[in-house]
C-alpha cells in the first residue's frame, strides 16, 4: 500500500507592510493548503533569500513568489528583473501583489516576465478573498515546477 506524502508548498512573500503580510499569513492559515510562508521585507533580503546566502543559506527554494513592487533597499521591479534573468530562479512563478494600478507598473512587470499582476484590494475582506483566490488558482489548478 502506498501513501501520498503531502509536501508543503514553499511561498516567499516579499512585502514591507506588516499589515499586508499578516493578512496573507492569516488567509493561508485558514486554507487547507499545506504551505510554509517565508516573509522578507525588502528587495535586498529577497535576493539574499532566493540565492540562499548568509542567514538564508538553508532556505528552501520557493515554489512561488509573491512580490510587492514598492520595497525599501531594492525596488520590487529590480527584484523581478533579477529573478527572471537568473537561470536558477527564472522558473519560479512570480506574482506581483501590489497597491499600484499604474499602467506603467503593469506593463513593465509583464515585460520583466511576471506571471500575473494583482492590485491589492483596499478593504480587509476583499484582500482576503483575493489571496484565497490566488491560492486556489496557483495551488489547486496549476502544476508548479518541483524545487
Amino acid at each position: 500500500m502506498s501513501y501520498d506524502i503531502i509536501v508543503p508548498i514553499e511561498i516567499l512573500l516579499i512585502e514591507d507592510s506588516e499589515a499586508d503580510a499578516d493578512l496573507v499569513k492569516e488567509t493561508l492559515s485558514r486554507s487547507k493548503l499545506p504551505a510554509n510562508l517565508h516573509i522578507v521585507q525588502n528587495g535586498e533580503d529577497a535576493m539574499t533569500f532566493l540565492r540562499r546566502q548568509g542567514t538564508y543559506s538553508d532556505a528552501l527554494r520557493p515554489n512561488l513568489i509573491l512580490l510587492d513592487l514598492n520595497l525599501p533597499k531594492k525596488d520590487g521591479r529590480e527584484v523581478l528583473q533579477e529573478v527572471k534573468e537568473d537561470p536558477d530562479l527564472c522558473r519560479i512563478p512570480t506574482i506581483v501583489l501590489t497597491s499600484s494600478a499604474a499602467e506603467d507598473d503593469v506593463s513593465k512587470s509583464y515585460q520583466f516576465h511576471a506571471n500575473c499582476y494583482i492590485v491589492k484590494p483596499l478593504d480587509f475582506k476583499s484582500f482576503m478573498v483575493a489571496v484565497q483566490q490566488l491560492a486556489d488558482f496557483w495551488f489547486s489548478l496549476v502544476i508548479l515546477p518541483k524545487r
